[in-house]
């Protein structure tokens, strides 16, 4: 698949998440929530986490911003949902170095559509907004253990 073809399926899975955002809403009171901003652009999310015996059994996300935030959003809810907290945050970490450019080795954790965002590490600005979700679970998590 030649890069102009994938850069147009990667735009589509990224505009999908952002149309039809999986895992939108809240979870009930006994959940973790947490609330971060990115001042730079408004982005503000608000991610609820259910975690149980090391492992995040539901996930869910709240809030306002661009495509990039809230599809990103939106694809780490699906990502960590029924992981342990270990692996969420291996994915978290790799997702980090992807935004920085690095090349990553997903170890045999399933990415699935996060490797949409890998185009973002060519636009400097916009990778606060595809971090933010998943530095709002990093803070959640490492707070709970």
């Amino acid at each position: 698949m030649s890069f102009n073809n994938l850069d147009t399926l990667y735009r589509q899975v990224i505009m999908d998440h952002y149309k039809n955002p999986r895992n939108r809403g809240s979870l009930d009171d006994e959940s973790l929530t947490i609330d971060m901003n990115n001042p730079t652009c408004g982005d503000r999310i608000q991610i609820h986490l259910q975690i149980e015996d090391g492992k995040v059994e539901d996930a869910k996300f709240e809030g306002e911003g661009c495509s990039i935030s809230l599809s990103s959003a939106s694809m780490m809810t699906q990502a960590i949902k029924g992981q342990p907290v270990e692996d969420a945050l291996k994915m978290s970490k790799l997702f980090s170095d992807m935004m920085l450019g690095e090349e990553i080795d997903p170890e045999g954790l399933e990415l699935g559509d996060i490797e949409a965002l890998q185009g973002v590490a060519k636009f400097p600005a916009r990778i606060k907004c595809a971090t933010l979700a998943w530095k709002a679970m990093e803070k959640g998590v490492n707070h709970e253990q």
